[in-house]
């Protein structure tokens, strides 16, 4: 049965701090989550010559493993959390899925066996759906739901994927800054296909492992890098800010549709999913520079559960490989949280955290703990993704435009808030009225663009 959240699990920005979640979760072998403790979440992903044969991709798999447990080992880690973002070749070949988290589930034992490390391993499976081929509903997402089956067969722990619905209308929509196409992409269009994956996901993972949850890597991140630094703007740093809010409500439906956590890092909008759910939460911020640049930095860790550092290149570094290079940044980062809490001391370190990086960007002012309690309020106080979305986003606008002042915006930013504004208050109030007159216009914008797809 679908959950519909509310009310908020954390409705005081003083209670949602990093490493605390109300709902703690405890598997693999002996990983507590969410319990008064942050964990490093190491991910990484292989070069391409790596991937060339069913031996050299077990072997190379094998080694990343090994590697990241012995500097563990090195380090003296107790915890760890490891994913594996399966490439699309090992998401098609689901059977060669299988045998890599099967080698790396026996490394992990052998590791609690001999050196006592708790651990657990997540693995994400790719969206390999073409929406313009063969639909989002058509046989390669027979195959996704194979290879969550396989994953499964080979006793993952956890299981994610990073769903792409509403790529296609969010690509023309953050090219031309229509808002509009931000609400219909992200918040209808991906939210339904969000909704309608991740009950078959949940259907198939049954008990036996746990769905962590969507990201909105294909829209909010898309509009992430697009925004850019101080320098290379391709698109308004207000308006990527509003996508980002918009986006929790794409992501909020995996957990309504039985996603229970985890969160996945790469979804920044999980600050205001955690405050929403109370379910512990993966986070990255300045830990995943070795994957790309952002300017919202240190807000992710202020309410981190697992600290990850984004997919970092098997490749040899000074220090060594780089998972265990990218694992010992996270560990010491853990280990000033995870010591601040022990002094009692967790508040005036998020306190520093958020002072260091809030007003850096509009995409890190929205999701710092007390604004991501605010957008959280007004997403759940509708219940049509239409309506959430607008909230969202006229919340995100809010907020900005209260802190204009010490954010130092440009003008030309200013401008934005003005016009995303009056834009979001001149939709229409029905939500029929609503997409079908954004249907009529993406149909016309993007060719790959297929009403059926989402069930309009």
């Amino acid at each position: 049965m679908k959950k519909i959240f509310s009310e908020l699990a954390f409705d005081d920005p003083m209670d949602l701090v990093f490493g605390t979640a109300k709902t703690p979760m405890e598997y693999g072998f002996d990983l507590a989550v969410g319990n008064g403790k942050v964990i490093p979440e190491i991910k990484f992903f292989p070069k391409p010559n790596q991937l060339k044969s069913r031996e050299t991709t077990v072997n190379t798999y094998k080694e990343i493993t090994t590697g990241i447990l012995k500097r563990a080992v090195f380090l003296g880690i107790e915890d760890v959390q490891l994913e594996l973002e399966l490439p699309s070749q090992l998401t098609k070949d689901v059977k060669l899925g299988g045998e890599v988290i099967h080698v790396q589930k026996e490394i992990l034992e052998k590791f609690k066996n001999e050196f006592g490390i708790n651990s657990a391993l997540r693995g994400t499976v790719a969206d390999i759906r073409n929406e313009s081929k063969e639909g989002l509903r058509g046989d390669s997402l027979d195959v996704i739901i194979e290879s969550f089956e396989e994953l499964i067969e080979n006793d993952v722990d956890a299981v994610c994927i990073e769903s792409f619905g509403g790529k296609e209308v969010i690509v023309e929509a953050l090219t031309h800054g229509d808002i509009s196409g931000v609400i219909f992409a992200t918040g209808i269009l991906a939210s339904r296909d969000v909704s309608y994956l991740w009950e078959k996901i949940v259907d198939t993972v049954k008990n036996r492992a746990i769905p962590t949850g969507d990201t909105a890597c294909a829209h909010a991140n898309s509009a992430m890098v697009l925004a850019g630094g101080f320098t290379s703007k391709m698109i308004s740093h207000v308006f990527a800010a509003v996508v980002r809010a918009v986006s929790a409500v794409r992501t909020l439906a995996s957990y309504e549709a039985g996603g229970i956590g985890p969160g996945k890092d790469c979804a920044y909008e999980n600050t205001i999913l955690k405050a929403i759910t109370g379910y512990p939460m993966s986070l990255e911020g300045k830990s995943s520079a070795c994957a790309h640049a952002s300017l919202i930095g240190n807000i992710p860790m202020s309410v981190a559960d697992l600290w990850s550092n984004e997919s970092i290149e098997y490749t040899k570094l000074y220090g060594g490989m780089g998972p265990e290079v990218s694992l010992e940044m996270l560990y010491y980062d853990t280990s000033l949280l995870n010591t601040s809490i022990q002094e009692k001391k967790e508040f005036l370190l998020q306190d520093l955290i958020i002072k260091s990086n809030a007003l850096k960007d509009p995409q890190a002012l929205i999701l710092t703990p007390e604004n991501s309690i605010r957008i959280a309020k007004a997403i759940i106080e509708k219940s049509t993704y239409y309506e959430r979305s607008l909230n969202a986003a006229l919340e995100a606008v809010k907020i900005i435009d209260e802190n204009q002042d010490n954010l130092a915006l440009p003008q030309i930013e200013i401008r934005y808030i003005k016009r995303i504004r009056t834009d979001l208050e001149n939709l229409p109030d029905e939500e029929s009225v609503f997409i079908d007159t954004l249907v009529r216009k993406y149909t016309q914008m993007s060719k790959d663009f297929l009403p059926r797809n989402y069930e309009i």
